[in-house]
């Protein structure tokens, strides 16, 4: 072996197309690092290296400043299997080939051993594994029945790995061929079991055996999922009648499936239910959440063009019925030559007490996709004192900016317009708050029956699990709630900033185009920062409707506490808290110095009693921090989850800045 100490990592075992079986290592290599001296020249690479952009590319066998340090294990050995160079962290074949049909148990046994992490699986590990597990149910290898129960509970351990990583794992070139082949090698299996069923935590397969003097007329059987205490399949989870005429679901009923056959030669029918659809990757269906979907497999060892049979079916879906409802469901079956889910043959026959039934001309894996609605608990409208809070408030804004129209040629032009449009951007704020905050979805009525408001007619293919109800209006009054409420804070910021330097640097003028420079500040910002975070939200959803939700709430019209990507992600914080707090921040700062060095400071020439004094510097400080918005940080303190605490500073925040503008007036 070459320079460096090689470890074996993981072990696992991928079947050629050939029928061949070839193990297959990933390695790494621990090696010491070769500093070459400062004198050695660098400039001729070895080893196949090309010299680009002044140091040296190096091909993936070798690494270094020269491609002089090893990068592979070259002929390895690993029990009895040897095998040719292979890079650091890739795949490499044996040397050996062996016979699937006499070494089947400890190559399943050493696929299941290697899949029992599934926390741990890779992408690269759920292809290797449904590869080799797919052929060892494949009747022309000659497995053992042992070696095929362990590829069972291999499978089950697949099934436990993430939806992330089967998701990556499906990009691969040959993904959808080999999780077809698996799906279809075990429909094949479930024929073979005899009666006792095969059951492990997410699969379960079951055989039914007819007698062999053929049953004229029909034959019907009955397969039953009951449901569990737990998401798991367990010993007693399914159950099989035979010579039933008719579905018969309980409330403890999850599934059931009635097989209809008339032909006299059926001696066998299997059935196969998978705990999750994760080898069901669909390029059609987007799910979002994480909802139980069972699919289930039924299969007839009838020729193909005899096949005659025929299944009903109905599903009790587990799914949080408080926060979601029904919205539409479809009746699909997974059409191996589309690879992906299909309608043709199958349709809806209604649904009953939260049975949703379906019936197909056919027999294969079948499952029903649905679509939710989310419930969703819209508050109560404004109380009387929030409603006369913004009523006041609305018309002291009207009054503060008739008065300082009217009155603008006795002050300066720009202190006149700098307040008219703080007034103006909080006037319509105020506006947009009392008369559209509320969602007009609010007034639809939602059906009480779990399954009364699903679409139960069509038989249509769905897109996704989740439906969102658009309501352009609301997304429109949420996004002028957020261009106002920013305007209102950046105009109290400028106001603040125009204030302190007046009080200040009295004796020197405002900057040339001041008016100007504010006024493209003002309402300029602000209209930056919600088109960034309108446009940043659509072009992460693209055409999908969900980014009105990613956007907004649904309970009310404003901007969402949280986005797809949790609390961190939400534009309520980056595009409205965030530069509302900074705001705030430096209105603080100003208030701090405009306290100190103007109304507090002492006045040699002042006339009247210290108390009146005192009472005049408590009231003006209490007006320019009100003014300044400096009551805005109660807001904050309504954060908190103390119902009793929070309440009170909601009454004292309403007081303060409803009454905000009269302040200002006065």
């Amino acid at each position: 072996m070459p320079q460096g100490d090689f470890a074996i990592q993981r072990l696992t075992s991928k079947l050629q197309q050939v029928g061949k079986l070839r193990l297959v290592l990933v390695i790494s290599a621990v090696r010491g690092t070769v500093t070459p001296s400062s004198s050695t020249p660098i400039e001729f690479c070895k080893n196949g290296g090309t010299w680009q952009n002044g140091r040296c590319i190096c091909p993936e066998e070798w690494k270094g400043l020269r491609c002089t340090i090893i990068n592979f294990c070259e002929n390895s050995t690993y029990g009895n299997f040897t095998f040719n160079r292979i890079p650091v962290g890739r795949y490499g074949s044996s040397l050996q080939i062996v016979n699937i049909s006499t070494q089947s148990q400890s190559i399943s046994n050493e696929v299941q051993i290697l899949t029992s992490n599934a926390s741990k699986l890779t992408p690269e590990n759920i292809m290797s594994a449904t590869k080799v597990v797919g052929q060892i149910f494949n009747t022309s290898r000659n497995a053992s029945s042992e070696a095929k129960k362990v590829a069972v509970t291999t499978v089950s351990q697949l099934l436990d790995a993430s939806e992330d990583v089967f998701q990556r794992a499906a990009t691969a070139a040959d993904s959808d061929d080999a999780f077809a082949t698996l799906i279809e090698q075990m429909e094949t299996y479930s024929l073979s079991l005899g009666t006792q069923p095969l059951i492990e935590p997410n699969i379960a397969i079951q055989s039914v055996n007819f007698s062999s003097g053929g049953n004229e007329g029909s034959t019907g059987v009955l397969f039953t999922v009951l449901k569990g205490a737990s998401d798991s399949l367990t010993f007693g989870s399914t159950s099989v009648e035979v010579d039933v005429d008719k579905l018969n679901p309980d409330e403890q009923a999850e599934l059931q499936i009635l097989l209809n056959t008339s032909k006299i030669n059926v001696k066998a029918c299997g059935f196969v239910v998978y705990q999750n659809n994760k080898l069901f990757q669909s390029k059609t269906f987007i799910t979002k959440s994480d909802f139980s979907q069972k699919i289930v497999s039924s299969k007839t060892d009838e020729n193909v063009e005899d096949q005659s049979a025929s299944v009903e079916m109905v599903f009790n879906p587990r799914y949080n019925r408080t926060e979601f409802q029904l919205h539409s469901y479809a009746c699909v079956y997974w059409n191996f030559s589309m690879k992906d889910w299909d309608t043709h043959g199958c349709h809806k026959r209604g649904a009953t007490d939260g049975f949703l039934y379906c019936y197909c001309n056919h027999t294969t894996n079948f499952a029903v996709l649905m679509s939710f609605k989310k419930k969703y608990k819209y508050p109560e409208s404004l109380d009387v004192f929030s409603t006369f809070g913004c009523a006041l408030s609305i018309a002291g804004l009207a009054l503060t900016i008739i008065f300082q129209i009217g009155t603008r040629k006795v002050r300066k032009t720009s202190v006149t317009w700098v307040l008219v449009s703080l007034c103006a951007s909080m006037l319509i704020f105020n506006l947009f708050f009392v008369f559209g905050v509320e969602n007009s979805n609010k007034n639809v009525e939602t059906s009480s029956g779990e399954t009364s408001g699903a679409n139960l007619s069509e038989n249509e293919m769905l897109r996704q699990d989740t439906v969102v109800v658009a309501n352009p209006k609301c997304t429109a009054v949420a996004v002028l709630l957020h261009y106002f409420g920013l305007a209102t804070f950046v105009w109290m910021g400028l106001s603040a900033a125009q204030l302190c330097f007046l009080l200040i640097r009295t004796m020197k003028p405002l900057p040339r185009h001041f008016i100007l420079f504010t006024s493209l500040i003002g309402w300029g910002v602000p209209a930056i920062v919600v088109a960034v975070t309108v446009g940043i939200i659509c072009s992460q959803n693209g055409n999908n409707s969900q980014w009105e939700l990613d956007y907004r709430q649904e309970e009310i019209c404003w901007l969402a506490t949280q986005g797809s990507s949790g609390l961190i992600a939400s534009p309520l914080l980056w595009s409205f808290v965030v530069p509302v707090t900074l705001i705030l921040i430096s209105n603080i700062v100003m208030f701090i110095i405009i306290v100190i060095k103007v109304l507090w400071k002492n006045n040699q020439n002042l006339t009247s009693t210290k108390k009146v004094s005192s009472l005049k510097k408590i009231l003006s400080t209490l007006s320019v921090a009100v003014v300044f918005g400096i009551t805005w940080i109660l807001a904050y303190l309504m954060l908190t989850d103390n119902d009793d605490i929070r309440v009170i500073f909601s009454y004292i925040f309403c007081l303060f800045n409803t009454t905000q503008v009269w302040y200002g007036l006065v």
